[in-house]
């Protein structure tokens, strides 16, 4: 198999890396609707591939902990997580002000489960975060994870929780900068708009732009106040392949590491971008996708990758599994195994498929152009932001089932979460850390600045507080 690329060091020292995998047998089972275009199921089917490719055992695999109401209020609004745990579809005709209210009903439907899904999603997000911290593993994976619209107060774009703002949240704990690169062809306008106005956080957003939802990130949106330059945003037109698509990525995320000197890396790695996307308009391969992967791997930075969009569930079963192999420095045959989902690869069988031969819209002068807007932002950033660290809030203790703990039903094989089981089981909650009084809640946050973005959703910088009176 071609690695694609120079961006992973040869020999076993730069290759191999310790990685977290965080899955739960249950998140196949969540089913937004008959026609939505979003389907959990391809997370079970991602599995399935990479425990027949004799993957998972090379990973340290954990179940998710449900996160708590207390958890999802690090970020979100307090009514907003009420509401979410208490709406369902019997029950939704009498609430018809709030659907409207919280933006669920159509993109971001009432399905049975609903609440229990965003815990799942959202607790192996903020749970690979926890093992970086903890300097359990080099890398964490949660494919279930990066649904990176959903606002403070809202759903959006299929996103119900950010998972992504909640696992950098729990990064900045231990690291003074972290930096969040989104590749899902949508513009990650929910992380953006909550890390707007920091330099502890800087976002990078590669997506399609012009007549597109959300219809956010114009490259002149670089964040405001202290956070001016540290959001930067690549628009992209139709039919971009992989040497374009490369030609912006590495020189930007080199300059971007090189100057920022981020402590860890939240990749959200949306399988949309994808060609043959159902609902996308790129043209890369997965291979081309898999190499944002090894460059921002090659940093050697604690590295958090999630899931997103992806809409062609065969191509992001593929892609992600490609991607996890990538993770772990290994070689993936491009011929599939036999497992329980192989007949969605016909007639071919192959983990990798060929781009299609549409147009590139993105001409090489558009991409230069691009190119030199967005590195000269970076030479306005001199060198990282020192930050002062006060007491650091606690870290949150998660409690996941590990594939070598002695409970054998936690234990996973190739067989062990392939079964649909079309009946919902509820978990119980397995968060034991409880509320802190030390902790500090964003929209507290917020209120004190009184930012006209708070609103929606913006964070400020949690542990330099007392350095925002001064700006």
């Amino acid at each position: 198999m071609d690695t694609g690329g120079n961006s992973l060091p040869s020999g076993a020292d730069g290759v191999k890396r310790k990685v977290s995998y965080f899955y739960d047998p249950e998140i196949g089972n969540y089913y937004y609707g008959q026609g939505h275009p979003m389907k959990p199921h391809r997370i079970r089917m991602t599995h399935a591939l990479l425990a027949h490719y004799g993957l998972l055992q090379h990973m340290q695999v954990f179940k998710p902990t449900l996160a708590k109401d207390k958890d999802l209020c690090r970020f979100h609004a307090d009514d907003y997580v009420s509401f979410l745990r208490n709406i369902t579809p019997e029950t939704q005709q009498d609430q018809l002000r709030q659907l409207k209210r919280f933006n669920v009903g159509e993109d971001c439907p009432v399905f049975d489960g609903l609440y229990s899904f965003c815990q799942t999603y959202a607790g192996g997000s903020v749970g690979g975060a926890v093992k970086l911290n903890h300097n359990q593993c080099d890398i964490a994976v949660n494919w279930a994870g990066g649904l990176h619209h959903a606002k403070k107060c809202e759903a959006s774009g299929f996103c119900y929780v950010n998972d992504i703002v909640l696992a950098i949240l729990e990064l900045l704990k231990q690291h003074e900068r972290v930096l969040y690169v989104d590749i899902d062809i949508h513009h990650g306008d929910g992380v953006e708009e909550a890390f707007y106005t920091t330099d502890r956080v800087m976002t990078v957003s590669f997506h399609k732009f012009g007549d597109y939802f959300p219809g956010t990130g114009d490259i002149r949106d670089i964040g405001y106040g202290k956070g001016k330059y540290y959001s930067l945003n690549v628009p992209l037109d139709d039919g971009i392949d992989d040497e374009s698509y490369h030609s912006l990525f590495k020189p930007i995320m080199g300059k971007v590491m090189e100057i920022f000197k981020p402590g860890a890396v939240v990749l959200q790695c949306g399988a949309d971008s994808l060609s043959g996307d159902r609902l996308g308009c790129f043209n890369l391969s997965i291979k081309g996708h898999a190499e944002c992967v090894k460059y921002m791997r090659s940093f050697n930075v604690p590295l958090l990758l999630l899931g997103g969009g992806g809409y062609t569930i065969r191509n992001v079963a593929r892609c992600w599994c490609y991607e996890t192999g990538v993770a772990l420095g290994m070689e993936v045959d491009n011929k599939m195994p036999q497992h329980e989902y192989y007949e969605y690869f016909g007639p071919d069988y192959t983990l990798h498929v060929a781009p299609s031969n549409m147009e590139n819209k993105n001409s090489r002068k558009i991409l230069e152009d691009i190119r030199a807007n967005l590195l000269g932002y970076l030479s306005k950033l001199q060198h990282a932001p020192s930050v002062q660290f006060q007491e650091r809030p606690p870290d949150t203790e998660f409690q996941e089932a590990d594939e070598d703990d002695d409970n054998g039903d936690e234990r996973w094989d190739e067989d062990s979460a392939m079964d649909i089981d079309c009946e919902r089981k509820q978990l119980p909650s397995r968060v034991k850390t409880e509320s802190c009084d030390t902790e500090i809640k964003i929209e507290d946050v917020a209120e004190t600045k009184g930012f006209k973005r708070a609103a929606t959703g913006t964070v400020f910088d949690l542990f330099d507080l007392e350095n925002q009176s001064d700006d």
